[in-house]
C-alpha cells in the first residue's frame, strides 16, 4: 500500500465535501426547488448543478492541472488525475425531501480511485478513505475508523440488491429471489448508504447495475480500505463496466460463484486496473 501520498488530495476532498454540503443542504427540501428532466427520463435540481459547480470552482483554484468528470457537466482536462464527482447521488430522494442522497468525491490515477468521500449532510454522517490511510467515518475532530465484517458463510450474509427493477432490466430478476433464499437477510436500501453500511461491517454485499463511474467511484478506496472488496459484477476490476458488486472481501468469491462467475485472485483484489 502507498502510504501518505494522497493526505494531501483527501484533505482536499473533505473541504470539497464541506463545499458541497454548504451548497446543497442550502436547497434542500426548498419549495422553490427548480426541477428538470434529462434526456434520459432522470431528473437534475438546480441543487445538483450548484453543488457541482461549487466543487468545480474550488479545484479549478486548488488542481487546475487536474481534470475533472462529473455528473452534471461532463468530463475536462487531464484523465491521468481525475476527479469523479456525483453532486448529489439519490436527486429522486432529493426533490421529494427524503434525507438519503449524498455528494461523491473521487481521486482516481490512471483509473484506479485512490481517494473518496461520501457525504451525507441531511442525516449528519460522512466517510472518507485513501489508499494506505484506512477508512473512517465521524468528523476531523473525532474519526472513528471503520472495517468490514467477519461473517463468511452466504447463510449468515446481509445484503442490500438495490432494487428489483434495476435487476429486472439486465435480466436477473431471478438471481434476486435466489439471493433472498440463500442469505440472511436482503433489503434494497439504495444508492449510496449500503455501501458505507458495508464499509461499517453492517452489510456484507451490495450489487447494482447500469451505473456510471461517478456513481460507484467515491465508495470504492472506503470499501477497500475497510478491508473490503469491489468490482464489476462479473469480477472484473473496473469501474468503467456498469455494474459493481462490493463485499466484506472474504465472501468476494462466493459471491460471485452464486451469480456465476468464477471468482479469481484479480476479483477479490478490490483495484480496478
Amino acid at each position: 500500500m502507498t502510504s501518505p501520498a494522497f493526505a494531501d488530495d483527501l484533505a482536499l476532498a473533505l473541504r470539497l465535501a464541506d463545499a458541497a454540503d454548504a451548497v446543497s443542504m442550502s436547497r434542500f427540501d426548498a419549495a422553490d426547488l427548480d426541477v428538470q428532466a434529462k434526456p434520459d427520463a432522470s431528473f437534475v435540481t438546480d441543487a445538483d448543478l450548484a453543488t457541482e459547480r461549487a466543487i468545480r470552482e474550488l479545484l479549478a483554484a486548488e488542481r487546475p492541472a487536474d481534470g475533472v468528470f462529473g455528473e452534471e457537466f461532463g468530463a475536462s482536462g487531464d484523465t491521468f488525475r481525475q476527479w469523479i464527482i456525483d453532486p448529489i447521488d439519490g436527486t429522486h430522494n432529493y426533490l421529494r425531501g427524503i434525507p438519503m442522497w449524498a455528494t461523491l468525491i473521487c481521486l482516481a490515477v490512471d483509473g484506479v480511485p485512490e481517494v473518496g468521500v461520501v457525504s451525507q449532510p441531511a442525516i449528519g454522517r460522512r466517510w472518507w478513505a485513501a489508499t494506505g490511510l484506512g477508512a473512517w467515518t465521524g468528523n476531523a475532530a473525532s474519526p472513528r475508523r471503520v472495517r468490514v465484517s467477519d461473517v463468511a458463510t452466504l447463510d449468515r450474509a446481509s445484503v442490500s440488491f438495490q432494487s428489483v427493477q434495476q435487476w429486472d432490466e439486465v435480466g436477473r430478476a431471478d438471481d434476486v429471489i435466489r439471493l433472498s433464499r440463500a442469505v440472511w437477510r436482503d433489503r434494497g436500501y439504495g444508492d449510496a448508504w449500503p455501501y458505507m453500511l458495508l464499509a461499517e461491517g453492517r452489510l456484507e454485499m451490495v450489487a447494482e447495475f447500469d451505473v456510471k463511474e461517478y456513481d460507484i467511484a467515491a465508495h470504492w478506496p472506503i470499501v477497500r480500505e475497510a478491508g473490503g472488496a469491489v468490482s464489476a459484477f462479473d469480477g472484473t476490476p473496473t469501474i468503467s463496466a456498469r455494474s459493481v458488486l462490493a463485499t466484506n472481501g472474504v465472501l468476494h468469491p462466493a459471491f460471485l460463484a452464486f451469480f456465476g462467475h468464477a471468482p479469481d485472485e484479480d476479483a477479490a483484489a478490490a483495484s480496478p486496473q
